[in-house]
């Protein structure tokens, strides 16, 4: 079912990869147009700063990409909050090295060049959308590490496997802006495309929001839009 046109009270969250930018064969890869720059630029206005972004990517990552967007970002599945460009405040730290995890997963990945290995500041995540086939060696590679490292939990993704902080998620994240201001009050609505969304879709709809699945799949959200332009024309469409 499409989703119904946003309220003028809501307090918008939005995932990134494959929600607002199609998933590239490498992270790095991405592509942000100058159109949905300047999307979100109007929806931060037309909301009154109740937007923000939370993603499994790092602040720093998504700020980089973004450029001067001014909306709040919740990076690396809620560990990391950033209320404008240039803050990033740690919310959650679990105890682990990650200068040694990024090394040994390095070390696991060596025999297969296909996988790319993402260092990130809270966790490590293996990709392997060059060569589906190694989802099991990938899998049990992370399961070593996960093994190694039992502050972190495992978290599946479309082609990737990430080990990120256990006790923080999406939804932990959207609960704690809905209860800071200018997102307090409003009607939460949630957009993303993966399983890591989910808890956040639940979150929302419990919230008396609604939740938007992005493309195809099992999904807890009541909507759903096709892929990241359709989420676009109806984001724009909510500004007309």
């Amino acid at each position: 079912m499409n989703p119904p046109p946003l309220p003028d009270a809501a307090a918008l969250f939005l995932d990134f990869d494959g929600c607002l930018v199609e998933i590239a064969h490498r992270p790095d890869a991405v592509v942000v147009s100058d159109a949905l720059r300047d999307l979100l630029a109007r929806l931060t206005d037309r909301l009154g700063g109740a937007l923000a972004l939370i993603s499994g990517r790092d602040v720093a990552d998504l700020r980089g990409h973004l450029g001067d967007f001014p909306g709040i970002i919740a990076g690396s599945h809620g560990s990391e909050l950033s209320v404008a460009p240039g803050d990033i405040r740690t919310l959650h730290q679990v105890p682990f090295d990650a200068a040694a995890l990024h090394s040994r997963a390095h070390e696991l990945a060596a025999p297969h060049p296909a996988i790319l290995v993402e260092e990130k500041p809270h966790g490590v995540a293996m990709h392997y959308r060059e060569d589906p086939s190694l989802q099991n060696f990938v899998e049990d590679a992370m399961q070593d590490l996960a093994a190694q490292n039992p502050h972190l939990m495992l978290q599946p993704a479309k082609m990737a496997l990430e080990l990120r902080p256990a006790g923080v998620g999406k939804d932990t994240a959207l609960a704690q802006l809905m209860q800071m201001q200018p997102f307090e009050g409003r009607v939460p609505v949630f957009a993303g495309d993966d399983t890591t969304d989910e808890p956040a879709m639940e979150e929302v709809q419990s919230r008396g929001g609604f939740a938007i699945k992005i493309g195809d799949g099992p999904t807890a959200a009541r909507h759903r839009l096709s892929d990241p332009a359709a989420l676009a024309a109806w984001l724009d469409a909510s500004l007309t």
